[in-house]
């Protein structure tokens, strides 16, 4: 076979300069008989010959060997190391021209050249890109979309793995084709040609490639993609399909109006129907089918009229049937029932219709049920969901009186940062009321675990949470005795710590904190106010202009406290107080101006 290569190799040579069609045609059915044979081999053979120069000036419309041409050039290009030279030998070109042709079988072949070329290369997509090759197959698919004879469907498929290959994981390339308007292109494509395999899979998977991009979501929200792929999914039996499509509806799913439109096209009922199929199997591939339609159902419920439609006023069924998961076996389902309460739980009326029908107690049992040894998700999930119940003003005391703070707190110990960051958040929004702030905040073991998570600076959400909920127990209980229960475990230094925040909102709530200790317990709290250079920091508050108008004004406040004791009496006159407050009674807040003259006052007073 070898020496008959090389022969026919020369021979090729010879008949391509004298263009002699008969003699050509037996020498390329050699070529794509040795392809067959040994593509690999073979291709090493044509790349050493220096033949690959010679096709460029066979790939002509007007002969009748071009088509043959062409296969060879998709056959060799099937190998990566046959790429970079056919674009080096000036073939992509003359085949981008040939995408002019009107002959079915030139057009099938240079499309299949041209996509193999594209394959994971650079070079090739670069050269097709510069030749304005997409745009011609762009306009083939226009055209041939609405034809369903089996050789324009083959042509289809061809052009659609085509593009395919030449914008895989480029996102200018893909950008290009989403300007070019091929997305309501495709989606009619899968609408017509739903029953040929091949071409729905083309789609799909060009499908998946282009929904990364965030600017395809606008095109595709605009098309009726949601409908076909919803329609598509259930005809589906076999796992692998569905995972196909799967693939696609997941990244489309992160954009609102999709959302609400694969919610309406039905695609809720088919991912419960496979819940309900798989919930009892051992087979990894339900497994990993239950938990994609799961996760999926979560991410539709992301979307607040998605959330909406599917809550129906808390008697939807599907809100019941997520209901069910939460006391079910499957960790699956119990991370995605948390996760969807949670999701449900995102405006008032939704969380004060749902604690008044007794998820709480759903959500308190399943807690209890991973308190040792827990599934750190379902833990996380759970307790979001109850954080978010949490924040309607009404129903912080019938959650505090369904015991959820002890539930929550059987979870101090735990190690995770998630899981920290939830409880914490979760705390927080229920300790609205004096008496749940003051019994929180004489309970010596969690002031002593939010101290410590104080300094975690790993973490920037649990120690940025530790120091809101601190501040918090102190602002709401107003209590002697929670001041002192921070003070002996070391509280004080973090809460001045966050008088110097970046978050206003921080800033704000560490001061009002500081306040009330000044007032309550400014003898307890007196040497850890000072080694903590509290009045520096205030100095340093009130001199800066970026600082907020009330994070002046609760400065000032805390400055005339502070007058009480002594040593920091001291700092006060030392540092000079007197001329950043006068400056401030101009200022263009009343508020401000009001604080800086009776401060002023004070100080004057004292000095």
């Amino acid at each position: 076979m070898a020496d008959n290569l090389s022969d026919t190799l020369k021979k090729l040579k010879i008949t391509a300069a004298d263009r002699t069609d008969d003699s050509l045609e037996g020498c390329l059915d050699c070529l794509l008989q040795a392809l067959t044979q040994n593509n690999m081999e073979t291709s090493e053979k044509i790349q050493g010959s220096g033949i690959l120069q010679v096709f460029a000036s066979l790939l002509i419309p007007q002969s009748s060997c071009t088509a043959k041409v062409a296969n060879i050039i998709a056959e060799i290009a099937k190998n990566e190391f046959m790429r970079i030279p056919c674009v080096d030998a000036g073939l992509i070109s003359p085949l981008v021209q040939l995408l002019n042709s009107k002959d079915q079988e030139v057009l099938l072949q240079t499309g299949r050249a041209l996509g193999n070329i594209c394959y994971d290369s650079h070079e090739g997509r670069s050269a097709v890109d510069q030749a304005g090759g997409a745009q011609i197959v762009v306009d083939h698919l226009r055209s041939l979309c609405s034809k369903t004879d089996p050789a324009s469907e083959k042509l289809l498929t061809v052009f659609c793995g085509m593009l395919m290959n030449y914008s895989n994981e480029n996102d200018s390339l893909q950008a290009q084709l989403i300007n070019m308007g091929v997305i309501p292109t495709l989606v009619k494509l899968l609408g017509i040609h739903c029953q040929n395999a091949a071409l729905t899979e083309m789609c799909l998977v060009a499908f998946g490639n282009l929904a990364e991009l965030e600017s395809s979501k606008e095109q595709f929200a605009s098309t009726n993609i949601a409908e076909e792929l919803v329609k598509l999914f259930k005809k589906q039996i076999e796992h692998d399909k569905r995972e196909m499509v799967f693939e696609v509806l997941a990244p489309l799913a992160e954009n609102d109006a999709i959302k609400l439109q694969l919610v309406e096209s039905g695609l809720v009922e088919c991912l419960l129907e496979i819940v309900q199929q798989k919930v009892d199997s051992d087979k990894e591939e339900d497994i990993a089918e239950l938990k994609t339609a799961s996760d999926l159902m979560v991410l539709l419920l992301l979307g607040d009229e998605s959330m909406q439609r599917l809550f129906e006023g808390g008697k939807g069924s599907v809100f019941q049937r997520v209901l069910s998961w939460i006391p079910s076996n499957n960790h699956q389902l119990q991370l995605a029932g948390a996760l969807a309460i949670a999701n449900f739980a995102r405006n008032d009326g939704n969380c004060i219709h749902m604690v008044d029908n007794g998820i709480v107690e759903k959500l308190m049992d399943l807690l209890d049920r991973h308190v040792e040894d827990g599934n750190v998700t379902v833990q996380h999930a759970a307790l979001s969901a109850l954080r978010n119940l949490a924040i309607p003003v009404v129903n912080k005391a019938k959650m505090l009186s369904a015991g959820v703070t002890e539930a929550v707190l059987k979870f101090l110990k735990s190690e995770m940062p998630p899981v920290q960051f939830k409880l914490l958040g979760t705390l927080r929004m229920l300790i609205d009321a004096q008496e749940a702030a003051e019994q929180l905040g004489k309970n010596v073991k969690l002031v002593e675990r939010l101290v410590e998570w104080c300094e975690a600076k790993d973490h920037a959400g649990v120690m940025g949470e530790s120091n809101r909920l601190l501040s918090a127990l102190i602002r709401h209980s107003k209590s002697k005795d929670v001041i002192k229960t921070i003070v002996q475990s070391g509280g004080i230094k973090h809460l001045v710590t966050m008088a110097t925040s970046e978050h206003v909102i921080m800033q704000n709530e560490a001061l009002v904190a500081l306040a009330l200790i000044a007032a309550l317990e400014l003898g307890t709290a007196e040497k850890d106010l000072e080694s903590a250079q509290l009045v520096q920091i205030l100095h340093r508050l009130l001199a800066d202009e970026r600082s907020a108008p009330e994070i002046k004004y609760n400065s000032m406040v805390l400055i005339c406290a502070l007058m009480g004791s002594e040593p920091l009496h001291k700092e006060v006159q030392d540092l000079a107080f007197l001329d950043v407050v006068s400056k401030l009674r101009s200022h263009e807040n009343k508020s401000v101006a009001q604080q800086a003259s009776l401060t002023e006052q004070r100080l004057a007073v004292e000095s």
